[in-house]
């Protein structure tokens, strides 16, 4: 897998807001800030996000097809100043592309800032915000591939990270899903190219 710099390291400051003398009002803030890693293990961690993904959409057929459709259209995740940017192979899986020489085309977005409150909501079963700005055609694929694609994600990184931590990251992927179809049917679809059914 080609080297990608860690997309992460893009926000140099603190994304949040500031208290007085600039200091951040948010302790959990300050405290994942004072504790991020060197961007070689973002980086590494990354990859392995890809190679897992990739190993879940190689057993299923049918989500490797609609991202073949998709191939080369950057997709970028964010949440504050962490992003990360993959996008689609000719083969129907993913690799990680540098934002600036690929710009995405779709861009998923959580709004909430503050982990502190993130946490809140996801533990009380509240949606967290998300925000969609780009191509209605790749997010409508997304969102299949988020609602269609059937393995036990929830296990196998509880393996990684615990059951809590696995909950919410799922939890989160479930909300983003519920996002992006509200995205996709609020925009109107552009006609296909040669009338074929998708």
């Amino acid at each position: 897998m080609a080297h990608v710099p860690p997309d992460s390291v893009s926000g140099a400051g603190p994304a949040g807001p500031q208290g007085p003398a600039g200091a951040p009002t948010d302790p959990l803030r300050s405290i994942l800030q004072a504790l991020r890693p060197p961007g070689w293990v973002i980086d590494e961690l990354q990859n392995k996000l890809v190679l897992f993904l990739n190993h879940v959409l190689q057993q299923e057929p049918a989500a490797t097809e609609r991202l073949r459709r998709q191939a080369g259209k950057p997709l970028r995740v964010q949440w504050g100043d962490f992003h990360f940017c993959v996008a689609p192979t000719r083969a129907g899986l993913l690799e990680r592309v540098d934002p600036v020489q690929h710009p995405p085309e779709l861009t998923v977005s959580l709004t909430q800032t503050s982990p502190a409150e993130l946490v809140r909501r996801m533990l009380a079963g509240e949606k967290p915000a998300v925000d969609i700005q780009g191509d209605v055609q790749f997010a409508a694929e997304v969102a299949w591939l988020v609602d269609n694609v059937r393995w036990d994600v929830e296990e196998d990184l509880s393996r990684l990270m615990g059951d809590a931590a696995a909950h919410t990251l799922v939890g989160f992927a479930r909300q983003a899903a519920q996002a992006l179809k509200g995205f996709v049917a609020r925009m109107p679809r552009p006609p296909s190219a040669g009338g074929g059914a998708a």
